[in-house]
């Protein structure tokens, strides 16, 4: 495969689809202006899908070049969606632990909103890790990043292996995992970071109730108000009302 004519291929059908109108309502999704063509999340992916469909022999190793190249010539929102849709095929069987050193490098360098940084999260490192298991204490390492949108993915790229059946088997992350990371994370200054420390406790509330709720007892104080609130989301209305108590406490 000649991979920069392919990309050529792929940015051309991309923005062939382009609707200005979408543009517009799609930015009422964003605090801050992106540069969208207006191409909905399953468009972008059955575009990436349509090309190798017939062209299943392309190796995984080429797909990620051609991943890489998409992703470096990306000026709009959806480009960079599509960098990452050519792999989620090929994720979990087809690419090795080499992968989380390109994502941590994209999601330092390319990736600039919360859509873009959970895409990658949960449509390609979710099937990746589902195959590579052994991989997901590495993204530990994500919380130290310069980049908001890596720390954000410690966190959010694991939300759906809190407890998950794979094969015959079912994980557990551990809970060192989940509140280590938390207890470094809960004070960043991006917003987003904390809302990811929220969305992965309210995860782990539903499998280990009282262990979180009794974490948010000793750290509530040193929470913002979206992680706190995030994370009592699905508890019990009991535990709730009494965590809820505590935070009120906190806030006067």
């Amino acid at each position: 495969m000649d991979v920069e004519a392919a990309a050529d291929e792929l940015l051309g059908s991309l923005a062939a689809r382009a609707d200005a109108e979408f543009a517009v309502r799609t930015q009422r999704y964003f605090p801050r202006e992106i540069r969208a063509l207006g191409v909905s999340n399953a468009s972008v992916v059955g575009i990436a899908n349509g090309y190798f469909r017939e062209r299943r022999d392309v190796p995984a190793a080429t797909r990620q070049a051609l991943a890489e190249e998409i992703l470096s010539r990306a000026s709009h929102h959806e480009e960079v969606l599509l960098g990452f849709a050519v792999l989620h095929k090929v994720a979990r069987a087809g690419l090795g632990g080499e992968l989380l050193d390109r994502c941590e490098h994209w999601l330092e360098t390319y990736v600039s909103n919360w859509a873009q940084c959970d895409d990658l999260c949960l449509k390609l490192l979710y099937p990746f890790f589902l195959g590579h298991l052994d991989q997901i204490p590495r993204t530990r390492a994500w919380v130290a990043s310069r980049s908001g949108w890596a720390r954000r993915a410690a966190n959010v790229a694991v939300v759906k292996f809190v407890r998950r059946k794979v094969g015959r088997s079912v994980f557990e992350l551990p809970l060192s995992h989940v509140f280590d990371n938390c207890v470094r994370l809960m004070h960043d200054d991006d917003v987003y970071v904390r809302k990811g420390c929220g969305w992965l406790l309210k995860v782990t509330a539903e499998v280990h109730p009282d262990e979180v709720a009794g974490f948010l007892r000793t750290w509530h104080a040193d929470m913002s108000r979206d992680t706190f609130r995030y994370a009592i989301e699905k508890m019990d209305a009991e535990t709730r009302a009494s965590l809820m108590a505590l935070g009120q406490k906190r806030d006067r």
